[in-house]
Order: C-alpha cells, then structure tokens, then sequence
C-alpha cells in the first residue's frame, strides 16, 4: 500500500502540483505506439537505497566539492531515498563510490557518494515520456509494455526535458487535486523556480477535480494522467525508476 502522507505534507505537495500540472490521460495500444517510437531502453537500471544521509561529491574523493547533501528519507512520504546509479569508482585507500542521479536544481544533477550505508536495487521498469505525441510509455525490461495519453507543459510552461527518476510515489486523499496517485519526479519545472512555497516539482499524476483534454499542450508543466493510467503505474513503478522526458 502506498504512504499516504500526512496533511500538511499533502498540502506541501498540492502547491507544488499546483505550479506544474498537466492534463489526464488514457491507456493507449502497446503496438501503436511502439510503430511511432524508434525509443530503445536499457532492459534494467542499477539503484541504490540510502540509509544514511549522504554527501554528494563532484568527483569519487572525499576531499572533493560537496554538491549536495542527500537526505535519507524522502520529505513528503518518509519514503527511504532511492537513487539511480550511473558509474562506479573505486577511490584512495579502496573506498568504493558510486555516481548517482539527484533530485533537485538544477535539473539533471549527479554527484558521487560513498557506497556505504547503502543497499542496492535493480528495478526492470523505466518511464518514456514523449512531449510531442503526448504519451507516457512504460517499460520494463527493455520492452514497451503500457502507453497513456497524456497533456504536457504548454509553451510558456513547457515540461522539461532530460534524465530524470521518481522521488516519491503518494496516494493522494479521496477529493484531492490529482488523485489518486502522483509520481514525484525529481525533474523541476525551468519556468516556475518556486509556487507559494512548493519547488516548482514536476509529477506524473492523476487528473481527478483537474481534468484537462487529453492529448494537449495545456498544463503548467506536470504530467497528468487518467485515472486508470496512474492506477496501473503506481502498483507497479517505486521510487528510484528511471524517467526519459524528450520532445519525440
């Protein structure tokens, strides 16, 4: 079952989604869209759980630039922070590193931490979004397996693009602004730096008291989908899968 954050962390979440929202979509042919997408993904991606609060470095050494400091657990779920791993290094002195992907500003952020206090995961599962067919397309094992309609960033509030991951994954209250589930990404919208008090996050969510036209350019930013689409992605996508969002 998914956390169910509580409310003042709901309404943390509400401000962001309010800042960046998108309009819904509906599951689509698995083929059809495999027809319109030369897209090819690796069959696997390399996680790692922290379970510690970790420093960042530039570079696999201990004296190296901090870029970020890395909580152990997610702010709005108290989720354990998962991390895509990207490179390995084995530093002075036999420390061994590992480079991962980041959440927060600026978008597409790594930084190198240590591998201790960590546990590894593999997940099958990755996330393609295709901004100018307005599809979210769901992999796993390097094999299409669901596409969803979708409604991105309008032109002033484009969705951003690049290489991105899920933060956290909520089930929202019954009644709430893109219920019932939403993915938190750790992509952050260009044009919105903040939204009365929310980073400006992006997120694949739902589309309930939002709706939207499927298939537009409409939103702020975030990623909207049908109610049966999020369902369908949240028993199945946990945080630390992997997100492409690129323009076709």
């Amino acid at each position: 079952m998914r956390a169910t954050p509580p409310p003042a962390l709901r309404r943390c979440l509400l401000l962001t989604l309010a800042a960046v929202c998108l309009a819904g979509a509906v599951a689509g042919s698995a083929a059809g869209a495999s027809a319109r997408s030369a897209t090819r993904v690796q069959a696997t991606q390399e996680l790692v759980v922290l379970l510690t609060s970790h420093e960042a470095h530039r570079a696999p050494e201990a004296g190296s630039p901090q870029v970020a400091l890395v909580a152990a657990h997610r702010p709005i779920t108290g989720e354990q922070t998962t991390l895509p791993v990207i490179a390995r290094s084995i530093g002075a002195g036999g420390v061994r590193w590992l480079q991962v992907m980041l959440p927060g500003r600026p978008d597409g952020l790594t930084g190198w931490i240590s591998q201790q206090q960590t546990r590894p995961l593999v997940t099958p599962w990755r996330i393609v979004v295709e901004l100018s067919a307005r599809r979210v397309m769901a992999y796993s094992d390097g094999r299409l397996v669901r596409s969803f309609q979708a409604v991105v960033g309008k032109t002033s509030t484009p969705t951003p693009t690049g290489e991105f991951f899920v933060e956290e994954v909520l089930q929202m209250a019954p009644g709430e602004p893109g219920g019932p589930f939403a993915l938190a990404l750790s992509a952050r919208s260009n044009v919105l730096q903040e939204f009365e008090g929310g980073p400006g996050q992006i997120a694949i969510h739902g589309r309930e008291d939002l709706g939207g036209t499927l298939g537009s350019a409409a939103s702020h930013g975030c990623i909207r989908l049908a109610t049966a689409s999020i369902d369908w992605l949240s028993t199945r996508i946990d945080p630390g899968t992997p997100v492409t969002i690129q323009e076709n």
